[in-house]
């Protein structure tokens, strides 16, 4: 999986390409499909950490984009790998790059498995969560849900469903945008970022990018019409993302 990860990030026209793991064996498998690979230490908390090992061990310079792109995603489009990298070579105030999309459905923006942010007018992230944010209260308080949210138990579904008043739609307009973690780094911001203790946002939160935003990395978002292939988190998506490339040329 990781190989075809690799595969479609060659395909954004990126100068290298590069597996970072702590797993001999992934090493092996990259290398013998040709893509260079580097065993990294076991003791990372991040996958930010693990390619701050490669900027400092490499000598990258400072001003190298490095795109962190999840061994998970095998589907992962190269256009978005590229949109990301180009977002951060044209903002050079920015320490960070990333992707959002728009979010259509009350549901998903309820759901604690997606990860929201919401951003200034320049595309810069203001905060990430997996809250329903931003929050149109007098919408959802008009519609009966603001209370059955502040007072439900567990996450906000789960909370809504309990009470029968989950809502069904978002007011027009509402800018809230779902997260792709897909990360641009320069190489200087890496080598800082993996210096910084973690903040108490990102521990509550479990979203790494929060120390970024809370030690005053500034991160700006490139925003894409629509929401990215899925990754591989269960055997069910492994066999569906097998499917979908046994159809492809070369599958």
């Amino acid at each position: 999986m990781v190989v075809r990860v690799a595969e479609q990030a060659r395909a954004s026209g990126a100068a290298e390409v590069w597996i970072a793991a702590d797993d001999p064996s992934i090493i092996a498998a990259a290398e013998a499909h040709g893509i260079r690979a580097a065993l990294t230490r076991v003791d990372h908390r991040s996958g930010t950490d693990r390619l701050a090992e490669l900027a400092t061990r490499f000598h990258w310079p400072d001003d190298t984009l490095v795109v962190n792109v999840q061994g998970d995603e095998p589907l992962i489009d190269p256009a978005l790998i590229a949109a990301v990298a180009n977002c951060l070579q044209r903002t050079p105030v920015a320490a960070i790059a990333t992707a959002c999309h728009p979010i259509q459905t009350a549901a998903q923006m309820f759901d604690p498995n997606l990860v929201k942010v919401v951003l200034d007018r320049r595309s810069f992230a203001l905060y990430f969560s997996r809250a329903p944010i931003p929050y149109a209260r007098d919408w959802f308080a008009a519609r009966g849900t603001a209370r059955d949210l502040f007072a439900a138990r567990g996450t906000a579904r789960e909370g809504f469903a309990a009470a029968g008043a989950a809502p069904d739609a978002l007011p027009p307009g509402l800018p809230v945008y779902r997260h792709v973690g897909l990360y641009a780094y320069r190489a200087a911001a890496l080598r800082r970022l993996a210096a910084l203790p973690p903040a108490p946002i990102e521990l509550f939160e479990s979203l790494e990018q929060l120390r970024a935003l809370w030690h005053g990395e500034p991160i700006v978002v490139e925003i894409t019409a629509d929401a990215p292939a899925a990754g591989v988190d269960t055997p069910e998506d492994l066999a569906r993302v097998r499917a979908q490339w046994s159809g492809l040329p070369g599958g």
